[in-house]
């Protein structure tokens, strides 16, 4: 059997190559294993043509430099080869790493998994997305399908302000929509259950639930459950926000603390805030709303279905990591939620 090879997919703007090289390298000599191939990604693609390249090549690992962008379009091209994708998080929200479990700001650590961390499965999230135009695209996601608020801070947040606030650059464009309150309106169906109608701000389908500042919004997503977790967000006015944040910040409380998060079950729930489990989510929308998948805006859409391909994707990480927490509830959206697999 031949030695072993690594491949890194980087993010050119966010990535300390020099030092990132020194580190495969040790690991490189470290493990027998041959020269690792490297592949740089284009704005162009956010990365499609460089993972594709990095595939070819028959690596044994792929390692991820880069935010959730750079990781979303790895994914899409990984999903289903068996070749494990290992995350060196290095963008503003690196929300899959935090979901995961992944070392962040850690070169060293993140690489060493690489080379000798344990394989898991996880779910990848598909969306197919229908514009305007009637024109049609399908995109693979780790994270959050969103549209409304999460929509607005990918699309309106400059890349420049990003880089040097990290999650600060978002505080005005969530400011904005907060004040405006616009509430859309849209025909959904979960699964195969009837199409209901509703009005809402923001609509997000989750495969993970935690957003930047450890503020959990979707409490019941978890990565390898082969099921997707929507939650509407429907506020009344500025009170309607208020509750919103309040519950979201005693969420992110809760995933810390087992006691915390019992008492949280005994909160009443919201209308404001509801949430749905399923495998399959459709919806319309009477005006296109722009989409963002993992936080790369993906233009104006009219329709959209998004699935969930169970155990699509092989994700390497360090021995004893550990992702998701125990789930809790709030008021569904209707019907019947699924099952857990």
């Amino acid at each position: 059997m031949g030695r072993k090879r690594a491949a890194v997919v980087y993010h050119p703007a966010k990535t300390p190559l020099d030092r990132l090289r020194r580190v495969v390298a040790e690991h490189e000599s470290r493990h027998g294993w041959v020269e690792t191939c490297w592949f740089e990604t284009s704005s162009d693609d956010a990365g499609l043509a460089a993972a594709a390249d990095a595939l070819a090549t028959s690596p044994d690992v792929v390692m991820v430099a880069g935010g959730d962008g750079t990781v979303r379009a790895v994914a899409d091209v990984m999903q289903g080869s068996g070749v494990p994708i290992a995350l060196v998080p290095l963008g503003t929200g690196n929300l899959l790493a935090r979901d995961v479990g992944a070392a962040l700001n850690d070169i060293p650590a993140c690489v060493a998994a690489a080379f000798s961390g344990e394989d898991r499965r996880v779910d990848v999230g598909v969306a197919e997305l229908e514009d305007e135009a009637g024109a049609r695209s399908t995109r693979a996601f780790m994270v959050m399908a969103g549209i409304g608020l999460d929509a607005e801070m990918a699309e309106k947040t400059n890349t420049v302000a990003k880089r040097h606030l990290g999650w600060f650059a978002y505080v005005t464009p969530i400011a904005r929509s907060v004040i405006a309150n616009k509430l859309f309106h849209l025909d959904y169906r979960v699964d195969q259950g009837r199409v209901r109608s509703t009005r809402a701000h923001t609509v997000i389908v989750g495969n993970c639930g935690t957003l930047t500042g450890n503020m959990l919004l979707i409490p019941a997503a978890v990565i390898d459950d082969g099921l997707l977790d929507v939650v509407m967000m429907r506020p009344s006015g500025r009170l309607g926000w208020a509750r919103i944040g309040t519950r979201l910040t005693l969420q992110g409380i809760a995933r810390r603390s087992r006691v915390s998060r019992r008492l949280l079950q005994g909160v009443p729930d919201l209308h404001s805030l509801a949430y749905v489990q399923g495998r399959q989510f459709e919806a319309r929308f009477d005006t296109p709303h722009v989409m963002e998948l993992d936080g790369d805006s993906f233009g104006r859409v009219s329709r959209v279905r998004v699935t969930v391909r169970p155990g699509a994707l092989r994700l390497r990480s360090a021995a004893g990591s550990s992702a998701g927490e125990e789930p809790t509830s709030d008021q569904p959206l209707g019907g019947a939620q699924s099952p857990r697999s």
